[in-house]
Formats: structure tokens, sequence, C-alpha cells
């Protein structure tokens, strides 16, 4: 791995055995299914094309996510179009080419007039108090989620009236939910809703879609076995499973874990205080909202070290907090050693800003052999479609 640092690793067949474990749980537990890769945790053109060769669907939400998957060539059928910001265009066009589009606002049920009749088949996001039933669990627990229709409140139930007022079909339900712990009773809640909401709006579901949210790829956390099995004990009370498809929209369990980011140590200075370690890579693209305490890391070094008491390992930006971690009782690392961090495929990419420097390589990675899947942007990608005043 002699190439210029920083750079990202996929390593592809750590990603596609990790994928083979969700496609066997679901084939054991629930084998009619629809698996949405989630386009906002990792869009990179290669990642996606590559979920798409193993027959995702495209889970997109926006209009410029949705453009992306044509683009990049997926079948226009095979698009999961979610979230609050579509276009009245876009959702219009998904709609009749039949994507699967889960509406989450009242425009958009508005927007429903303007489909053609024969098309008119929808799904509808569900709002739901998580946290009255996974207590400490939720990411919002004293102000509740932000999308879909709330059940509590009735919202929910007066969008459905409204749909079927207009006579469009109700095809499916969206539950995805946001948790800080990605635990199994988030999935047991899940499925519970599902439940309670078909029976109590007598729906006829062609499929449930649970969302994403999973842990993946970590064999300390729960397994894709695990969730899913959960989920089939539950729904299978309430719904045929040949008849109704069980959707899930997976990303950071699919991309997080497969992909590494390798960093040099480029100086290392000692002041009053610290030996900071600096290095090329930055807190920023494996942490882009610098919120984690820790990271999966190795070293790459020669020979034998004397072992350091504490060293700051820094990135490249003026920031005072790009600091990774600290390491203690560790070998003193000299300029040329390399960092590695693993299991950074998650909301890196996608958030790494164009901060002091631009986009690093990407790097596919198989059987050992490497392919450049994109090169590190210079000043000619930046300024591309901007103005410069003459």
């Amino acid at each position: 791995m002699n190439f210029k640092t920083p750079f990202y690793v996929i390593h592809k067949n750590e990603l596609d055995d990790n994928y083979k474990k969700l496609t066997s749980a679901l084939e054991k537990h629930w084998n009619n299914y629809i698996i949405g890769y989630s386009y906002k945790t990792n869009a990179l053109p290669w990642i996606i094309k590559h979920f798409d060769s193993l027959g995702c669907y495209a889970e997109t939400v926006s209009e410029d996510e949705y453009e992306l998957a044509k683009l990049v060539g997926v079948t226009k059928n095979k698009i999961i179009y979610n979230g609050p910001i579509k276009t009245k265009e876009s959702f219009l066009e998904a709609v009749q080419n039949e994507c699967i589009v889960n509406i989450d606002s009242q425009r958009e049920i508005d927007w429903l007039d303007e489909v053609k009749e024969e098309k008119k088949s929808i799904g509808i996001r569900i709002n739901f108090d998580i946290e009255k039933m996974c207590p400490g669990q939720s990411q919002c627990p004293n102000e509740g989620g932000r999308f879909g229709f709330c059940y509590e409140n009735g919202e929910l139930g007066k969008a459905i009236k409204q749909i079927r007022e207009k006579k469009v079909n109700i095809s499916g339900i969206h539950l995805h939910t946001s948790s800080k712990t990605r635990s199994l009773d988030i999935y047991r809640a899940i499925a519970n809703v599902a439940c309670k909401v078909k029976e109590e709006f007598s729906l006829d579901l062609d499929y449930v879609d649970i969302g994403g949210g999973f842990f993946g790829g970590l064999s300390t956390k729960p397994q894709f076995e695990e969730y899913i099995s959960i989920m089939e004990d539950i729904l299978s009370k309430s719904f045929d499973k040949k008849k109704t498809k069980l959707i899930i929209e997976p990303g950071m369990a699919v991309i997080g874990a497969p992909i590494s980011y390798v960093t040099s140590v480029i100086d290392v200075k000692d002041t009053e205080f610290n030996r900071f370690v600096v290095t090329d890579g930055t807190r920023t693209s494996i942490d882009p909202l610098m919120t984690k305490s820790s990271y999966f890391y190795s070293l790459i070094i020669d020979g034998e070290r004397i072992v350091h008491p504490k060293q700051i390992i820094s990135g490249y930006t003026c920031m005072e907090h790009d600091r990774l971690f600290e390491g203690n009782n560790m070998p003193t690392l000299c300029i040329g050693d390399k960092i590695v961090y693993d299991k950074v495929g998650a909301y890196t990419m996608c958030l790494t800003p164009l901060f002091i420097k631009y986009f690093p390589d990407v790097y596919l990675e198989n059987n050992g052999e490497y392919q450049l899947v994109r090169k590190a942007w210079k000043p000619e990608q930046y300024v591309m479609n901007s103005m410069i005043e003459d």
C-alpha cells in the first residue's frame, strides 16, 4: 500500500461477506424481501453501483440522490424514495415509474391529485413514540422524532383518510426511527407498531419498510440474524410472508465496517505539555461531526520502538480540537509511520468538508489487488462549475 496518503480503502471481500450474512438472515426468516441501500450513508459511485449489482434497490431521500440513482444506471422501478424534501417533479415521476415512494408530508398527499389513476399507489411513513416503548434509547427523548405522520395525535389517521378519499392505494408503511442504541428492543417495537397500525386501519399491505439503523460488521453487537428473527416472530402474527415484503434500508450496517482510512505521520513535536504526532489525515475524515470518543486503529511501523507514555495523534487542520486520540504507553511514532483507521465507511465520505484539503483518493482492495475508484480532488475539481471573475 505504497500510495500517497491519506486515502480510503474499500475492502471488497469484507463488504460482500457481510452483505451475504444479511441476505442469509433474510432468506431464513422472511424470504420475501427488498434491501434498499441507503445512499445518504455513503454515495460513492463505485459503492452504489456495486450494491445495485448485488440486487439492492437505491434508497434515496432527495431529488439529487434520486437523480444520482438514475445516472448510475439503477432501473427506474428499483428506487425507494423517502424523506420530506422531495420535489414535486421527482415525486410525480417516481410514482409514475412505480418506484417505492413513502410519503412524509401533507404536500405530497396534495400532489397525488396529479398522478394518473392507474399509478396511484404509495407508502406512508409513520411517526410514533419510540421513547415510550424503549425508554432512554431514542435520539430525541423529550422532543420526539420529526419524520412521518404521528400515530399518537391522530395525524396518521387523518392522512390515511385523505389518501383513501383520493382513491390512492396505500401499499406500504415505513417505520424507520433513529435510536442511540440500535438495540433489538427498537426493532421489536417497530414490528409491534407495524402490526398495530395494520390492524387498526385495516391496511392490506404489499410491504413493511423497517428502515435501517442496524449494527453490522461488529462481532460484539447484535447480528443480522437476531434482528430479523425478532421481527419475524412479531410480524408473522399479522402479515403473510408470501404476500407482504419486508423492506430494510441498511447503510452503516453494510458499508461502515469494510472501509479504512490510511494516514501518515508527517511531524512530531514536543511542547511544555504534550508530544504531538501530526498526521496528513484529519478527524473530520473519520468522524465529521466529531462526536466519537474512540476509533478502531492500527499502526504500521518498522522495527522495535521504545514506548512513549503519552502521544497526542493530531490531524492536519488548523483546529486545535483536530486530535484523533491519545496514545498512552504505545510505540514512539516517527515521521513516515502509518496509522490506519478501520470501520470508517459510514457518514464519512459524504460529510467530510472541503476544509483546507480536498477529497482524498479512494481505492478498492480485492484479494490484495488495489484499484483506484475515485481520484483525489485537486483545485481543478474544486472550482468546476464555479464562476471566476477575470
